[in-house]
């Protein structure tokens, strides 16, 4: 079960990051630390603990899935990827976040205040 459906609250940062750094194709988990980073313009670094928490927690909502398992250098290495369903919880949240967005600098743009603009 996911974290949230289509009426209720937002999803968390992390589980966002997490599921775009996803979007496009499977990952091991240090690839994920480096692509959440990126994703947030370093905003967000996630701890490997962290990590590892949020991803079981995804598995068991089914909203990602071990893709396959890899030994590198002598140790086992998890590949990660999102199932449909973690797919359609993203698309739901990114256009979640458009809506509002555009209601944003729809209203921004009514008091003739640009968005990025101070003062």
């Amino acid at each position: 079960m996911s974290e949230r459906t289509s009426h209720s609250q937002p999803m968390r940062e992390p589980t966002l990051l997490l599921l775009a750094a996803l979007a496009d194709q499977p990952r091991h988990g240090y690839a994920l630390l480096g692509e959440v980073t990126r994703i947030s313009d370093g905003r967000v670094r996630l701890r490997a603990g962290t990590l590892y928490g949020a991803l079981d927690r995804l598995l068991a909502q089914g909203l990602v899935r071990v893709e396959r398992e890899e030994v590198v250098d002598g140790r086992a290495r998890r590949v990660y990827a999102l199932t449909e369903q973690g797919h359609a919880d993203l698309d739901a949240e990114v256009r979640r976040m458009e809506s509002v967005a555009l209601e944003a600098r729809r209203r921004m743009q009514r008091t003739g205040r640009a968005l990025g603009a101070t003062g």
